[in-house]
């Protein structure tokens, strides 16, 4: 006797969502895929289920109900399998779906829409190889239930996985084009800095001579005046016009500007050659101290005399490292924290000028300061020794740009057009060192930080 098969337009039609319209980026989610909505109440007969299946070839399962619950799921593989066994088809096509259901209950995996397409293949992956290829079941918000197909998942995963290949190798090639540049323009501004060393260094060396020198014609021009009182009227004239008791006084001062002016520039000097070491290969010890007040003296133009910096300097040995990579850290945070303060001393600027209500109060007693401290520490109780670095401002309002790039984290995973100097940082620190380095900041604690400060980088760099 035949089985009543119901028309195909009485029974429950599956319908497809699209998904998202826009290409694929690492961060979509299962909500960006087509989605299957299908659901079959279990005591319906597997005739008209199979009947479904034989008009969609597309659909990969059916989500079994029971009074408006999710009781489970058959896909269109296992409702195969068994339908092929023998006397499969006049066991089951017969019965309702529960029978069959009974019999090829298997574990289903439920996901949320929002997880990421990447980790949502790597779960389903991790299903015992029978049930690889079942479908996977997405719960919706409102409790409602979609199917996906696992072939569309992975096929969506390689074409992230290729994504994410490509963006590597580009960042790569440019990481490897940048590194080039910088390593070209360090041994540029190295070859210029010992251009500038050596006549700094020949003045340096040939002001102490130049001052034994003067002091001596000085003595020996008192010795003349003392010995002979009365002196011709021509040379009394022209001492009188060069003025010689003052030139007493000023030639001391003068080989003493001489002599700073020249150990500044060389110091300058100094600090561009530790700045521009980027192209080293092997790590070297390094004077953390020296290196900070490097790039501090670089800053110098820009560090006037409204910011205050107080350093507070513990004891730290030499360290091994890049040192011209972490000069550039230093850098980028000390900018960093200059923009942040000169950005808050301009806004308090305009709310004088134009006497802004609440504003000028609050500005009227502040005073710009940068702290830098350093120690030595131990972090996780292992005994392990670590170089801290802390560098804050007290600067009440942080810049837009600046907020973004803490909002956002370091180490997010980004194309090199949207990284930041705080993310070359973290890189410089976390990969290039194997150290940490995190930012606090007074508004997400609520309250302010140690000294009155808002904002503080730390960067922490095991000891080897």
């Amino acid at each position: 006797m035949g089985i009543a098969v119901n028309s195909f337009a009485n029974l429950p039609q599956p319908h497809l969502h699209d998904g998202s319209l826009k290409p694929l980026q690492p961060e979509s989610s299962l909500g960006d895929l087509p989605l299957y909505e299908f659901h079959w109440e279990i005591d319906a007969a597997a005739t008209d289920l199979a009947h479904v299946f034989d008009r969609m070839p597309t659909l990969p399962g059916a989500l079994l109900m029971d009074n408006g619950q999710l009781i489970g799921m058959i896909s269109r593989q296992r409702f195969g399998e068994y339908l092929m066994r023998p006397e499969g088809a006049n066991l089951f096509l017969s019965q309702p779906v529960r029978v069959l259901n009974s019999y090829a209950r298997t574990q289903y995996l439920i996901l949320s829409p929002e997880i990421s397409i990447l980790s949502a293949a790597q779960q389903a992956l991790r299903r015992i190889p029978e049930l690889i290829s079942e479908p996977i079941i997405v719960k919706l918000s409102d409790g409602d239930y979609r199917l996906l197909d696992f072939h569309e998942l992975n096929i969506a995963a390689w074409q992230l996985r290729g994504i994410e290949t490509q963006v590597w190798y580009e960042k790569t090639h440019l990481e490897m084009l940048r590194h080039t540049r910088m390593a070209s323009l360090g041994r540029l501004v190295d070859g210029v800095s010992h251009e500038i060393l050596d006549p700094v260094s020949f003045i340096w060396g040939n002001l102490k001579h130049l001052t034994n020198y003067v002091s001596d014609l000085l003595g020996l021009i008192t010795l003349y005046e003392e010995t002979f009182a009365d002196v011709p009227l021509e040379i009394d004239e022209y001492r009188t016009n060069i003025e010689v008791n003052y030139l007493r006084e000023d030639i001391p001062r003068t080989l003493a500007s001489l002599k700073t002016g020249s150990s500044r520039l060389s110091k300058l000097a100094t600090s561009l050659q530790n700045f521009c070491h980027i192209d080293e290969v092997y790590p070297k010890a390094a004077n953390m101290h020296e290196s900070l007040d490097g790039v501090l003296l670089l800053l110098k133009s820009r560090l006037n005399d409204e910011i205050e910096v107080v350093k507070d300097y513990g004891h730290l040995p030499p360290i091994p490292c890049f040192i011209g990579q972490i000069s550039q850290v230093f850098m980028n945070i000390l900018t960093q924290a200059m923009n942040s303060l000169l950005y808050f001393v301009a806004n308090a600027e305009c709310a004088a000028e134009f006497a802004i209500p609440g504003q000028r109060e609050s500005t009227q007693n502040f005073h710009p300061r940068i702290r830098i401290q350093t120690e030595t520490c131990s972090i996780d109780g292992s005994g392990n020794r670590w170089i801290a670095i802390r560098i804050g401002h007290n600067a009440p309002t942080i810049p837009v740009e600046l907020r973004r790039q803490i909002d956002s984290g370091f180490a997010e995973t980004k194309p090199l057009t949207q990284e930041t100097e705080l993310t070359n940082s973290y890189r410089i620190i976390t990969d290039r060192h194997r150290g940490r380095f995190s930012v606090v900041c007074a508004e997400s604690l609520n309250q302010p930080l140690d000294g009155e400060l808002t904002t503080e980088f730390e960067i922490l760099l095991p000891l080897k």
